[in-house]
């Protein structure tokens, strides 16, 4: 406020002048604001450093009483489902009492504003939290003294990986340039993400290039060993060993070739599915059938192991899909299930049709997979520390093949809580859309 007073023949006149100076002070706040953010993002040395740098930075400075980031989780486990889910990466709110409104995940969609803006892609701002009727989450920060919320989405390559929330004590409309304040700084955010991303990339390709040579040793060389020795033997002795050890040595042969067969076959399979031509040719397919037709192929591996291979199947799930890919799900589950299950052990197979989707189910007694090594199970060439430690051969492309199968049937694929073993819980559509074929 300025006041000025002017002496006038009839006496003193007083003028007062008012400015609203809210957004000329949250610019100069932002200008502080986007500095700290510069300067903590080149200092982080990692991401969770980062994200912490980002919210106290943005709340401490500008009076938000809560500030949040969310980053996205595409193949996170909820409730024994894989779902698009929202991780809190970092939160600043000193002093709040949270209650209900605290949470570590949330589902992306419409019950909350973190979810709303990465299902929309778009900024979104809630002048007042009490009447966002559709989440209980806005209500539950209204509660605890939080009246407006501006989520802001964090990009990475044209799509939204993250959100930037604040929350405000007093009710209030949206503000242009406080949106196109907030907006800078998820560019800045966005872009060191892209950043830390490209070096884990490097980082990934690394150990990438590392796994295949130990798969090359392993898978490939070993057999490739034993089928020279046992074929080299063979025309060396022929003439002096008999009938039955001819034999021996050829099922052999025929063994490690099969091995190098199976392995070229997920190389391949692997090269189309980076490509972009991992193809599907669905048709009205029974998969009852196909799962019949896969647990056959078991048997004899079932038996040598004294294993029991029971299956709760109706008659027939009709549904639309590539017979020949789903079969290829269904003996690398199977097969994995016979691998990793000791002696004496026990394999379930149980489909269950609804009217629109089809749950599928194949668990094992086996040696399991630890929980700290569940979200990596999907990565190409990872093998499960249990496994390892057993010396179970294996190329840790199986399990990558079978989710990219899922998906393109439009399907889901994950593990299941439990205690004991591996429960792997398929999902699939009865019917595909039209465009599924050509993803």
């Amino acid at each position: 406020m300025t006041v000025t007073i002017i002496d006038e023949p009839e006496g003193r006149v007083l003028h007062g002048f008012a400015r609203d100076m809210t957004v000329d002070q949250r610019v100069r706040r932002f200008a502080a604001v986007e500095a700290a953010i510069s300067r903590g993002l080149v200092e982080a040395d990692s991401s969770a450093d980062a994200a912490a740098r980002v919210t106290e930075a943005l709340g401490s400075r500008m009076g938000w009483p809560v500030t949040e980031l969310w980053l996205t989780d595409a193949r996170h486990q909820v409730a024994g489902e894989q779902q698009r889910v929202l991780t809190c990466a970092a939160r600043y709110a000193p002093g709040m009492e949270l209650g209900d409104f605290a949470a570590e995940e949330l589902t992306v969609g419409p019950t909350t504003v973190p979810g709303r803006v990465v299902a929309q892609a778009r900024t979104i701002w809630v002048p007042h939290l009490a009447a966002d009727t559709a989440s209980p989450r806005s209500r539950a920060a209204d509660r605890i003294g939080l009246h407006v919320a501006v989520g802001v989405p964090v990009a990475s390559g044209g799509r939204p990986i993250g959100v930037l929330c604040v929350y405000g004590d007093r009710i209030e409309d949206p503000d242009k340039t406080l949106t196109a304040l907030l907006t800078n700084i998820t560019a800045q955010v966005g872009q060191y993400l892209e950043r830390r991303r490209a070096e884990e990339l490097a980082v990934e390709l690394a150990r990438t290039k590392d796994e295949f040579l130990a798969l090359v040793t392993h898978e490939l060389r070993n057999p490739l060993s034993v089928i020279s020795a046992e074929a080299t033997m063979l025309e060396e002795e022929i003439d002096e060993i008999g009938p039955d050890e001819q034999r021996r040595r050829i099922r052999t042969i025929i063994r490690n070739a099969d091995h190098l067969r199976v392995v070229s076959d997920d190389l391949l399979d692997l090269a189309r599915l980076e490509s972009g031509q991992l193809s599907l040719e669905p048709r009205r397919t029974d998969l009852c059938q196909i799962i019949r037709e896969s647990m056959q192929a078991v048997r004899a591996a079932a038996g040598d192991k004294n294993l029991t291979v029971d299956a709760a199947l109706p008659g027939t799930v009709r549904l639309q899909g590539d017979p020949n890919r789903l079969r290829q799900v269904a003996d690398n589950l199977l097969s994995n299930a016979v691998k990793y299950t000791p002696a004496g052990g026990a394999v379930t197979i149980r489909v269950d049709a609804g009217s629109d989707e089809v749950v599928w189910r194949v668990a094992d007694t086996g040696i399991g997979i630890p929980e700290a090594e569940r979200p990596q199970l999907f990565r190409r060439f990872f093998r499960a520390s249990s496994a390892v430690d057993r010396r179970i051969p294996g190329t840790g492309l199986g399990l990558v093949i079978t989710r990219a199968i899922v998906e393109r049937h439009e399907g889901t694929i994950g593990l299941a809580d439990g205690e004991t073993g591996t429960t792997f819980v398929i999902r699939l559509p009865r019917r595909l859309t039209e465009q599924a074929p050509a993803r």
